[in-house]
């Protein structure tokens, strides 16, 4: 039965993750070529709404597919927290998964729409970009341990606030870096130029965004005790 559920997960990772990488370019085309919208506040106003419902979107995915994931980030910060065995399984084929359907999603998105472009590229020296890249992960895995912690009833406003977090944070590092803070994507792009084994790549979208989750949920746990619970299941007086 564990065997079932893990393999349903690899699968939902390797699904949400090709999906991904379409989602963003589908969302631009369509804002900016059927729309007829510019690049000016109006355009990049009605972009971010619909990536906002984008986001909403892969959030009910994940929900459906119960606990599938496009970020690879997203699963190493629970992984840490389990035990051995999860962690293996999570870094053995969980995250392989996201990094293979990004590679044929991208691969199939410049196969059928060759205009798209290259996907992010660093646009600063390494160490800035490794800084950058990690500054970012390091604040949005903060906010999602915080969301998951604080209000883990509530699916809207956990969304919301998650959706607001990660538009702001890439578009503060989007003319540095891209902005990804998901190595996966970025792996499917570098693939299709050819640039994914240079040490840019690895330093800047792997290393510093691994680095900078295992801080984040290392500070999160130092700074933010378990919540405790009486023998009735209730949390305590104390929170």
């Amino acid at each position: 039965m564990m065997m079932v559920g893990r393999t349903r997960l690899v699968v939902s990772d390797f699904v949400l993750s090709f999906m991904w990488v379409w989602s963003g370019v589908l969302v631009r085309i369509f804002v900016f070529k059927y729309l007829g919208l510019g690049h000016d506040h109006v355009g990049e106003i009605v972009k971010i709404v619909f990536s906002v419902v984008n986001m909403f979107f892969f959030a009910f995915l994940a929900k459906v597919t119960r606990g599938g994931a496009y970020n690879p980030l997203t699963v190493l910060s629970g992984a840490i927290s389990g035990d051995f065995s999860n962690f293996i399984y999570c870094l053995g084929s969980r995250i392989p998964a996201q990094v293979l359907g990004s590679i044929v999603g991208v691969k199939l998105l410049i196969d059928t729409i060759p205009e798209v472009g290259r996907g992010p590229r660093l646009n600063i020296d390494i160490h800035r970009g490794a800084l950058t890249e990690g500054l970012l992960t390091f604040a949005i895995v903060s906010v999602s341990l915080g969301l998951a912690t604080k209000i883990p009833g509530s699916f809207f406003m956990k969304t919301w606030i998650s959706s607001l977090s990660k538009l702001t944070l890439h578009i503060l590092g989007s003319d540095l870096t891209g902005g990804c803070m998901n190595p996966a994507a970025v792996m499917g792009w570098a693939y299709a130029r050819g640039d994914h084994i240079t040490r840019e790549h690895i330093l800047v979208y792997w290393l510093a965004p691994i680095e900078a989750t295992i801080l984040a949920v290392w500070t999160f746990k130092l700074l933010v005790p378990p919540v405790k619970e009486d023998k009735t299941g209730s949390k305590s007086k104390s929170d």
